[in-house]
């Protein structure tokens, strides 16, 4: 058997951190590392904070893990309310989202297989927030990151 790359460790005191007043995302491992295999991260989020707005993967899986708290996370066209243990998993090209539910903090793990580059994109993200990139900057980005943003009246009426 051929190896395609190194196992991977990384040391939690390692991992860098994006924090922003209602969430924090842990970069762990970017898909560079795994040989495309995977790539994942750990989101912190604040009692009813969004994580992700509505969009969609056109060649990745995504699996969320809760480790703390109570997410709800849109499938397709359900809202699918989670908690500690919990696991959902979202096919390629289906509409998802997550954030904490209303008056729960959340601690999740999410992994996205085969893996996409995400460690830029959520920088970008954080550049957005703070105001050193632009809207367009992130929506000119969709393509690059597999991440294709998209309207989902069932996620604005459960978050409103």
């Amino acid at each position: 058997m051929t190896l395609v790359h190194e196992a991977v460790l990384i040391r939690g005191e390692e991992a860098e951190t994006l924090a922003s007043e209602t969430s924090a995302i842990r970069l762990l491992v970017d898909s560079s590392s795994t040989g495309g295999a995977l790539s994942t991260q750990r989101v912190t989020l604040a009692a009813g904070a969004n994580g992700a707005v509505p969009h969609h993967h056109t060649a990745s899986t995504e699996f969320f893990y809760i480790l703390n708290g109570t997410v709800q996370v849109l499938a397709g066209d359900k809202v699918l309310v989670l908690g500690q243990g919990d696991v959902a998993v979202v096919p390629p090209n289906m509409p998802h989202a997550f954030a904490a539910a209303p008056d729960c903090e959340a601690d999740l793990l999410i992994v996205i297989t085969p893996g996409i580059e995400r460690f830029e994109y959520f920088r970008l993200l954080a550049k957005v927030r703070s105001g050193e990139a632009t809207l367009q900057d992130l929506l000119d980005s969709q393509e690059l990151y597999d991440t294709h943003f998209l309207d989902s009246p069932v996620w604005t009426q459960e978050r409103s």
